[in-house]
């Protein structure tokens, strides 16, 4: 009889632990993104981890940046990031730094239907999709039209009546827009390392031609804006949204999308190879696709997202902005970005070196 009240209690014992594990929340741990800025707003990041018990770390970076972390570390280190579409495909095909998305534990549902096809598309590698959309925007000009009202594409920054009054930053983006300008057609050149580098070498001559015109090559949003907002700077290569945000301080000041276009991006979600919280990821990629989460997101980095109908519930004004950058004209003749094949930034990043250390 001992032994069998025994036997009881440890069964009681065992029961009570095996109800302690099970009210434990299973997802109560940490999920580290890589991301840009405005993409994961505190109060969102509040709101995800009230609803799943799921602590976010935030890393805020860049394109390049998040490819040299990644490289670094073989993929570990982060359990999501949000590279641009076009640096997926191309990024795993050289270093293999990603994991397959497991499509079965994203909400289709949630997204514009058409952004998400295009995306799984521009990141499929040997069959395995490797990301989905999140935000989205364009690149272009932003003018101070009562300084600068003639400036209307890329090329027009290397007139001689803005010498030392324009900036671009020495990345990629302003190699691709200079390029449209000029005639070219970088993408198309995309699958030829030889036309590519023809392209890129013409665009050098270009940058090195243009650059008594710059003022300085920006590298963060809060310096290009500020050289605008003080009128140091009357024209620039920078994101749509910069533009808008200037636009609501000063209407002289909007974003302009270039004649040749505007140059189109969307940061998508990728798993780094080395993740260990694909569960959380994927959580949160299904939390901030919800219309109303895509919104709270809109309303601080100041772009759309891929979420179906969040564009309903962004604020006029920026609606309204949009509108007046871009007519539908101006939409159709957006250059989206293809995936990079694996070689061509090296080529980029030395046309940019050159650039920055000629006189």
């Amino acid at each position: 009889m001992k032994f069998l009240n025994k036997i009881s209690k440890i069964a009681l014992v065992g029961a009570v632990t095996a109800f302690a594990l099970s009210a434990t929340p299973t997802l109560a741990q940490t999920l580290r993104l890589l991301t840009w800025g405005g993409y994961a707003p505190e109060n969102v990041i509040d709101k995800f981890t009230a609803e799943t018990g799921i602590k976010v770390e935030v890393t805020l970076s860049n394109n390049e940046e998040m490819i040299a972390k990644l490289r670094a570390t073989g993929g570990g280190g982060f359990d999501l990031a949000q590279p641009s579409q076009d640096r997926v495909a191309g990024a795993q095909a050289e270093y293999d730094i990603y994991k397959p998305m497991d499509l079965s534990q994203i909400d289709a549902s949630q997204f514009i239907a058409s952004m998400l096809d295009a995306t799984k598309g521009q990141t499929t590698l040997d069959g395995d999709v490797y990301g989905v959309p999140h935000v989205w925007g364009t690149s272009g000009l932003i003018v101070d039209t009562t300084k600068a009202g003639d400036v209307k594409d890329d090329l027009d920054l290397c007139d001689a009546q803005y010498e030392g009054k324009v900036s671009y930053r020495l990345k990629r983006p302003t190699l691709i827009g200079f390029a449209f300008s000029m005639g070219l057609d970088p993408f198309a050149a995309y699958s030829d390392v030889a036309a590519y580098t023809e392209v890129m070498n013409k665009v050098e001559d270009k940058l090195i031609e243009c650059k008594v015109n710059v003022k300085t090559y920006w590298s963060g949003g809060d310096e290009i804006m500020n050289l605008l907002r003080s009128g140091e700077v009357v024209a620039a290569m920078a994101w749509d949204t910069g533009g808008w945000k200037l636009n609501a301080d000063n209407p002289d000041i909007t974003f302009v999308a270039p004649k040749a276009g505007a140059l189109g991006w969307i940061d998508a979600f990728v798993l780094p190879k080395k993740g260990k919280a694909d569960e959380a990821a994927y959580k949160w990629i299904n939390f901030v696709m919800q219309p109303e989460v895509a919104a709270m997101i809109t309303a601080q980095a100041g772009n759309f997202t891929a979420s179906l109908g969040a564009d309903a519930m962004a604020d006029d004004a920026l609606k309204s902005r949009f509108q007046g950058s871009f007519p539908p004209a101006d939409i159709d003749n957006i250059k989206w970005y293809p995936p990079v094949p694996a070689g061509l930034e090296a080529i980029e990043g030395g046309v940019l070196d050159r650039v920055n250390a000629s006189k």
